[in-house]
Parts: structure tokens; C-alpha cells; sequence
């Protein structure tokens, strides 16, 4: 999984082409660490079709904020730049695996 930045967010995300998903987190958050071997296993296993990335909100706070990132943890899907779909708070990952194919 790729770690985004303020910076690097704007040409991994807003400017690429196809999928791409986005797991907003944070170190204080528990529900995000659990979770956190799951999205691993769901990139390793849809690396060809989606591109994976992480955020960790207590360091982008700002970004987070502009796309509209109000609780943890958070999932958001985006295509071609545009956000397709988004998970808050409380979804597991077979919740996250179902959304990843319907977007396909």
C-alpha cells in the first residue's frame, strides 16, 4: 500500500486514472489498526485493478478534512479522480471486498 502525503495525494489520487482506494486512518484509532491487515490482504489480492493508499489523518489533517473525512475509519474509492463511493465508522472488510467489486 502506498503511503500518501499532502503531496503526493494530488498525483496519486486526483490525477490517476482508474481505481484507486484510500483508507484514511490514524495511529489513535483502533478500529483502523484492526482492520488495517485486512485492506492489506484485499490490495495484495486486487493489485492489478485497484490501486491501494493510505492516509494517516494526524499528519494530513487538512486533506482529510477537504474530502469531507469526518470519522475514522473511512474508505473512499475513487475513478479517474472523481470519489465513486465512500465507507465511515462502523463496515468491515468484507463490506470494503463487496464495494471493490461492484465498482469493477
Amino acid at each position: 500500500m502506498l503511503e500518501l502525503n499532502k503531496v503526493s495525494f494530488q498525483e496519486e489520487v486526483l490525477e490517476s486514472k482508474g481505481l484507486v482506494l484510500v483508507d484514511y486512518w490514524s495511529t489513535k484509532c483502533e478500529p483502523c489498526i484492526e482492520l488495517m491487515p485486512e485492506i492489506v490482504r484485499l490490495s495484495e489480492k486486487y493489485q492489478e485493478k485497484v490501486k491501494f493508499c493510505k492516509l494517516n489523518i494526524l499528519e494530513n489533517r487538512r486533506l482529510a478534512i477537504g474530502q469531507k473525512v469526518m470519522g475514522l475509519p473511512t474508505i473512499i474509492m475513487y475513478k479517474d479522480g472523481e470519489k465513486l463511493w465512500s465507507l465511515s465508522s462502523e463496515f468491515t472488510a468484507e463490506d470494503v471486498e463487496k464495494q471493490i467489486n461492484n465498482s469493477l
